[in-house]
């Protein structure tokens, strides 16, 4: 049985030490190199040619697991990806599927679901549980909230914590301007206060 070559990729040591142990005594995984960040997983995959590329959602810093797919994905050869992770967000999960990831694994799986899951990526295969795979169905199946720039915006800084007055001046209108801007952001939310507008856009996948 040929190895599956494989790139890990998590912003803790101790994780990936302990995700490398699970392979240790295995002949049908190899674990070919580690990285500590999205834009170090990148680069080591265009010189490493790993078949799959097992990562974190959460990278710290720079570059979050979403974004490393969809840039490991436009590599060619092009390894498969699958999301090692301990958040489970349905627009975290279908971010990640969207961006090309060949699956999405919750820290608490079974070693030998993680050994199966890396090589039914490598052969192409989508690996999600049947949970998983039913309320990625459901999102996508949803209205997305389509928000304007504008909007966006001051969503964005309203999630930092700012009031109306500090909103405007951040973005040079008035507070009428802002207040506005918040009255159409929780409309098409479906909220009534900043903090539900807040929790709605993060499960949403706007923040």
């Amino acid at each position: 049985m040929t190895a599956v070559r494989v790139l890990l990729v998590d912003d803790h040591p101790i994780v990936r030490a302990g995700v490398r142990s699970l392979f240790d005594h295995r002949d049908d995984v190899e674990v070919v190199g580690e990285a500590a960040s999205g834009e170090e997983a990148v680069t080591l995959a265009r010189h490493l040619r790993p078949d799959v590329v097992l990562c974190d959602l959460r990278l710290g810093d720079g570059m979050d697991g979403v974004q490393t797919t969809a840039a490991l994905r436009a590599q060619q050869p092009a390894p498969a990806v699958l999301i090692l992770t301990t958040f489970d967000r349905d627009a975290e999960i279908l971010g990640a599927i969207e961006a090309g990831a060949a699956g999405y694994l919750l820290k608490d799986v079974a070693p030998d679901d993680i050994v199966r899951a890396i090589r039914q990526a490598a052969s192409g295969g989508l690996v999600l549980t049947p949970e998983l795979s039913a309320r990625v169905v459901q999102v996508m199946r949803a209205p997305r909230v389509r928000l304007t720039d504008r909007e966006l915006e001051v969503l964005r800084l309203l999630d930092t914590g700012a009031s109306n007055r500090e909103i405007a001046k951040t973005l040079f209108v008035t507070e009428a301007t802002v207040k506005t801007h918040l009255v159409h952001v929780f409309e098409k939310l479906g909220a009534d206060s900043r903090a539900r507008a807040i929790a709605i856009a993060r499960d949403s996948g706007l923040l």
